[in-house]
């Protein structure tokens, strides 16, 4: 034991050079956890698929064309989650829990996003509408762009919560016919790789170091079309009744992981001698899965739009991941995928002001009571939202219009058992069973310029 524990310290040594501070780590991203802009956010995300702002990048690239303006937006993001895990008994010769109370995380996210969508249509010959767009968001109000934690937990820990700090999607739409148009756009995570040469005594004490660390960007598909119906069937929306009043949305978003490598050689003088001995981690993290998302929107006459949404996210595909992850491979994870539907109304209550609604379920992909050591808990939840729009058409100074948008959020995760295991000799199995739930509170905010 002695032997390996300089070993475990530098391999916890480079994480912490190579990838910043601890985060708590989670199979989510904001962008699907909770939403990007105050509308995704305010709609529970059902209109998120209609919406004209440049979150469409990672909702539904195709609606970028559906306003013509060029926008610059600037958002904060800040959640509240306190997700807990209430143990029901310990076993005996079980392995001691550490708890504050029954609050497995009560760290909070805090985002800034930052946003553009522009026309370049003026920089071709044939002025045919081509849009541009990109979106990034960074943790801790700005301050943290990468962080990374993959670990075992004996007290449990939650999959679909957790710091992700950098979001970036770029892409662009165009027109493709009459009442159809497409998008795509480019959603980046990086690829992180460590490698450590270094000599140590028994203490941890390290000598002739050499630390290699780089990251490399993975870029994964979002790809959508959009139907106005009445321009597809009659040319012009108000001529075609009904039709003119319908649209539908269908978006694939690629899967998305931030992963991380870590290579580590240990000598010690006199123990072990070169080669030494070699650790090597190979672990993910911010998993999300293929999502195909069908969307349907109806606009009544009295300014009121009403969108349904459904997602199918394949977190089956995980599996496989999970299995050759050094970290998490002991857990023997099984997942389903899901079926999350959604529902979004926006109501224009005058040229200048709007509010939204949403309401959204998410089935749990996790099937699995028991995951050994690594003890991830997931649970049912109820996601219900508000949001409001005010635009200034003639503010000070500025000669384009001005707009305010809020959001809040409501996540309420519903009561599961779990039974905690471990793969360690000599302890009784599951050594506790807990029983999970939680709920998070967002609130967001943006300004947005057009132009």
């Amino acid at each position: 034991m002695t032997l390996f524990s300089p070993c475990r310290w530098m391999a916890s040594a480079v994480l912490t050079a190579a990838l910043s501070a601890q985060a708590y780590g989670a199979m989510g991203n904001t962008a699907s956890t909770y939403g990007l802009l105050p509308t995704d956010v305010g709609s529970a995300q059902g209109l998120s698929l209609f919406n004209t702002q440049a979150s469409a990048l990672y909702y539904n690239p195709a609606y970028l064309t559906r306003d013509p303006r060029g926008e610059l937006t600037v958002g904060l993001l800040h959640g509240d989650q306190e997700l807990r895990a209430a143990s029901q008994g310990t076993a005996s010769g079980g392995v001691p829990v550490v708890r504050d109370g029954d609050v497995l995380n009560d760290t909070p996210s805090q985002q800034v996003v930052i946003a553009m969508k522009t026309d370049l249509s003026d920089l071709t010959r044939y002025h045919h509408p081509l849009y541009f767009g990109f979106i990034a968001g960074i943790e801790k109000y700005g301050e943290e762009m990468l962080a990374f934690t993959s670990q075992t937990h004996d007290a449990g820990q939650f999959m679909n919560y957790g710091r992700q700090p950098l979001f970036l999607n770029i892409g662009g739409a165009t027109e493709l016919f009459n009442g159809i148009t497409g998008g795509a756009s480019a959603h980046v995570s990086l690829r992180s790789e460590a490698t450590l040469v270094a000599s140590t005594d028994l203490g941890g004490n390290t000598s002739y170091e050499q630390l290699d660390v780089s990251a490399k960007p993975v870029i994964r598909p979002v790809i959508s079309v959009n139907f106005e119906w009445g321009k597809v069937f009659c040319g012009n929306n108000d001529r075609c009744g009904f039709l003119g009043n319908v649209e539908t949305a269908l978006a694939f978003r690629g899967h998305t992981q931030a992963r991380t490598s870590v290579e580590s050689t240990i000598t010690i003088p006199g123990t072990v001698v070169d080669p030494g001995i070699t650790l090597l981690i190979d672990t993910l993290d911010s998993y999300q899965p293929d999502i195909w998302s069908l969307g349907l929107l109806y606009r009544l006459s009295d300014g009121v739009r009403v969108a349904l949404a459904v997602e199918q996210q394949n977190w089956q595909d995980l599996e496989e991941k999970l299995d050759r992850d050094t970290i998490k491979d002991q857990a023997q994870v099984e997942l389903k995928n899901i079926l999350v539907p959604r529902v979004g109304l926006e109501w224009q209550l005058n040229d200048s002001l709007s509010l939204s609604a949403g309401a959204a379920w998410q089935p749990s992909p996790l099937e699995s009571i028991q995951t050994p050591d690594v003890n991830y808990l997931d649970s049912d939840k109820l996601v219900l939202g508000l949001g409001a729009a005010w635009t200034i058409h003639s503010p000070p100074v500025l000669a384009w219009p001005l707009r305010l948008d809020v959001g809040y959020q409501f996540q309420q995760l519903e009561e599961r058992d779990f039974e905690l295991t471990t793969t360690r000799a000599g302890y009784t199995n599951p050594y506790e069973v807990v029983t999970a739930d939680g709920e998070a509170h967002v609130l967001t905010g943006s300004i947005t310029l057009k132009f």
